[in-house]
């Protein structure tokens, strides 16, 4: 392939290029590149060069010297193989080169011109000054970055009297030497022959390895991809959008069916599901012992009897009571119990198990009966609770709370049980139970040991709480056994609660909570009124501080009466249940 040094278009043989050469250059107007002269055709200029600017026409390759007057080489010769003398490509003088008739007037007056003027020598062939005339966004390196010397009548060096400016910076230099060696150093991208490989690599698409002609179609037909694929992407993402839709709601579905089962176990767990309160609970259970052989249906129709009377009177029928144990306890302390220090016992009250009504709800119900046993032990608030003088039976303790509700009391717990107790199975904690001691004008705590205080999780501080309370009122009394006059404790943890009525002291520094739990049937609290009792007797009573694992314990404990100034005041603190946190 031949290509040409003016345009770089490439040609399969010399006579295309002989063709290319005279159709888009010998054709067209081309100026000087040694002085202002331009509007001239490829056959005048290549006259007016070689007339008048003869002496600035020496060999460019630096292994050929040509002497003065010798003939330059074509363009197209850097790039075709040598050839034979007399064969198209060889050197020629000024004087054979055949001018045109009509170009001949023209010429000898251009010669006539430049006949006294001295013009400098210089290397650099016609093939590489059209080269640079013809470069990128085709700069036309003009005769007028040229400076000719004037003449001056005496000789001037031919470096010192030419100044060249390179056409893409403007930089001058006093040579072309050192122009051209400057355009190659810092121009060389600018310079740089176009082939298939460049192109390929500016305006190859990286999508599909397509060359384009010039960047603007690689741009379009990139667009023409980007199209394509945000279709493609926009169908696949509307049924991406379609399967999430139908999956997340299977999954809603699906968790709001989990919901509901779970929401139903604790309606169950709590008694909250409809299913029956304490009477209904009582006939199944007693219905069922008679169908399994474990009561005589006798015994049945008394046992409904005296629940039906004690439903009708409100209090409570004591079948399930059992009074004394506090009394056993306070003798085998003053006879025995070796491994006890000293210990504080609450004022006396009666202990309450679940029956088969309240079976597996009712423990807060019977700590109420045992907190309210102990106060009314009490002969300050004996005198003060007239109103009630008997120990409640549960579906009246359910109305009682209910009734504390009505008036105002803790109206986020009232919304939680749907302000109904009654005929439920539900399950009641300290919050209800501070409530329902408050609207009877007991002045009460409720405080809250929300977090172990003790890095192995336990809580000592709520045993220094307790030891405090009982102790309140008895510092000064000597003896191993302290009888105070504060009421039992209110106990609550998740799931469970129970009475405290006392603490002990022991001799290696611990301390031992005596605990009452409903959970504790009749039979085995009866054996503990006995007088000769041991330690192995006292063991579902006691509770160290490494047995209160639970995270969380609730205690009310009462401290006096209100007055109804007092008792407004706490009905208004209600609104917001606030209670006071240990640590």
């Amino acid at each position: 392939m031949l290509v040409c040094d003016i345009c770089t278009q490439e040609v399969s043989c010399e006579d295309d290029m002989k063709s290319h050469l005279l159709v888009a250059h010998m054709e067209q107007d081309c100026c000087c590149p040694f002085c202002t002269v331009a509007g001239l055709t490829y056959d005048e200029l290549n006259y007016h060069i070689h007339t008048a600017h003869a002496d600035a026409l020496e060999p460019w390759s630096s292994d050929e010297e040509v002497s003065e007057g010798t003939a330059f080489s074509t363009c197209s010769s850097n790039n075709t193989p040598d050839k034979e003398p007399g064969t198209g490509n060889q050197e020629m003088t000024p004087e054979e080169i055949k001018v045109p008739q009509e170009v001949e007037p023209n010429m000898n007056k251009m010669q006539s011109s430049y006949k006294e003027e001295e013009v400098p020598r210089t290397a650099a062939p016609l093939c590489t000054i059209l080269e640079s005339i013809d470069s990128k966004n085709n700069s036309t390196f003009v005769a007028e970055n040229i400076t000719p010397p004037k003449a001056s009548g005496a000789a001037l060096d031919a470096s010192e009297s030419l100044v060249v400016d390179c056409p893409f910076c403007g930089e001058a230099k006093d040579s072309v030497e050192k122009l051209e060696l400057h355009v190659g150093i810092e121009h060389a991208d600018l310079l740089a022959s176009p082939n298939k490989e460049n192109a390929r690599l500016q305006f190859e698409c990286p999508m599909c390895c397509l060359v384009c002609v010039n960047g603007y179609i690689l741009q379009e037909h990139v667009n023409l991809h980007l199209e394509e694929n945000t279709a493609k992407l926009t169908s696949d993402s509307v049924l991406a959008i379609q399967l999430q839709a139908e999956e997340d709601k299977l999954r809603r579905a699906e968790d709001s069916e989990r919901e509901k089962v779970e929401f139903q176990k604790l309606q169950r767990q709590f008694g909250l599901d409809h299913s029956g309160g304490y009477r209904q609970q009582s006939v199944q259970n007693l219905e069922r012992a008679v169908a399994r052989g474990r009561m005589h249906p006798m015994e049945f129709h008394m046992h409904k009897a005296e629940m039906m009377e004690s439903l009708a009177t409100g209090v409570d029928d004591g079948r399930t009571k059992t009074s004394g144990v506090l009394e056993a306890l306070r003798h085998y302390y003053n006879t025995g119990g070796p491994e006890v220090r000293r210990v504080w016992l609450c004022c006396p009250l009666d202990h309450f198990s679940n029956s088969a009504g309240d079976k597996g709800w009712g423990c807060g119900f019977r700590n109420f009966q045992m907190l309210l046993s102990s106060v009314l032990f009490n002969d300050t608030y004996k005198h003060f609770l007239q109103d009630c003088r008997y120990i409640p039976c549960i579906p009246k303790i359910q109305s009682m709370i209910e009734d504390a509700w009505k008036e105002g009391f803790d109206p986020q717990g009232a919304s939680h049980f749907n302000g109904k107790l009654q005929g439920t199975r539900a399950w009641i904690g300290a919050c209800e139970i501070y409530c329902l001691l408050t609207s009877l004008r007991l002045k009460c705590r409720i405080l809250d040991f929300h977090k172990p205080s003790n890095p192995s999780g336990t809580h000592p501080l709520l045993f220094e709480w307790v030891l405090n309370y009982y102790a309140s009122d008895t510092r000064g009394v000597e003896g191993k056994v302290v009888c105070s006059s504060k009421p039992a404790i209110y106990f609550q943890h998740q799931g469970h609660s129970r009475t405290i009525v006392g603490i002990e002291e022991r001799k290696n520094q611990s301390y031992c909570l005596l605990l009452f739990d409903p959970g504790c049937p009749s039979e085995p609290m009866q054996r503990l009124t006995r007088k000769n009792l041991d330690a192995a007797d006292l063991k579902p009573l006691r509770k160290y501080t490494g047995g209160l694992k639970h995270k969380q314990y609730q205690i009310v404990a009462v401290e006096g009466i209100l007055s109804p100034e007092e008792k407004a005041v706490r009905l208004q603190m209600s609104k917001v249940f606030r209670a006071e946190r240990i640590p």
